[in-house]
């Protein structure tokens, strides 16, 4: 009989792009977890999340501040908080009952931290073991593997990290729509528009609208 981990791999073979991760397989991820809470980030799709949750994020993801990230940043190694740091002490850095025990493992690409999968369970559940960390370890080496196998694919990269209202953007630059007409289009402000741009132009590392526009049409032809 197929594991359930051999199925999540399975599933991660046949991603298409990052929102099926997130929204499909983070999930399936949690299940094998007995997970309160899991996730599936990727660190230069932060600054698109919900201001709430990208702050949330933001403090999680520090390495001054929290030990398990400290880890997984200076290791690209599977951690949960038993590893790096007391009960004592993790309650004062993480006192939310729905995040007493934190697991989290990496996607490294090129050698890089790329992004994070993380688990939490409640203070009532049981901490997490030896095997989890394994089954993490397992998890993450193949989503490397499929984050490095879509970064040798720059035409499949570069359409499906847009986010759906940035790809809305795109579509009226491409029409000749100024900064003024699109924000008015998709109501939203100027300089939510211009704000917007800036991280498009940071994601497809090109310099101009004429230059994003050639790039994602030639991806679309």
């Amino acid at each position: 009989m197929t594991s359930s981990l051999q199925v999540l791999f399975e599933d991660i073979d046949t991603v298409k792009d990052r929102r099926y991760l997130r929204s499909q397989l983070a999930p399936k991820v949690g299940e094998h977890f007995a997970a309160t809470r899991a996730g599936i980030f990727f660190f230069d799709e932060l600054s698109d999340l919900n201001p709430n949750l990208q702050k949330i994020l933001n403090v999680a993801l520090s390495v001054k501040h929290n030990p398990v990230a400290r880890y997984l940043f200076e290791h690209h190694a599977p951690v949960h908080e038993g590893l790096v740091t007391s009960p004592k002490i993790w309650s004062t850095i993480c006192p939310r009952a729905d995040h007493w025990h934190v697991m989290a493992g990496p996607i490294v690409c090129r050698g890089k931290l790329v992004g994070a999968v993380g688990c939490t369970r409640e203070k009532s559940m049981s901490a997490f073991d030896p095997q989890n960390l394994a089954d993490l370890s397992g998890i993450c080496l193949h989503l490397s593997i499929w984050a490095a196998t879509v970064r040798s694919q720059p035409h499949f990269l570069k359409t499906n990290q847009l986010t759906s209202r940035e790809l809305q953007i795109v579509e009226l630059v491409a029409l000749g729509h100024t900064n003024a007409q699109i924000g008015t289009e998709l109501w939203i402000t100027e300089n939510s528009v211009k704000q917007a741009l800036k991280r498009m132009f940071r994601k497809l590392e090109v310099s101009s609208r004429a230059e994003m526009v050639a790039q994602l049409s030639t991806v679309q032809s």
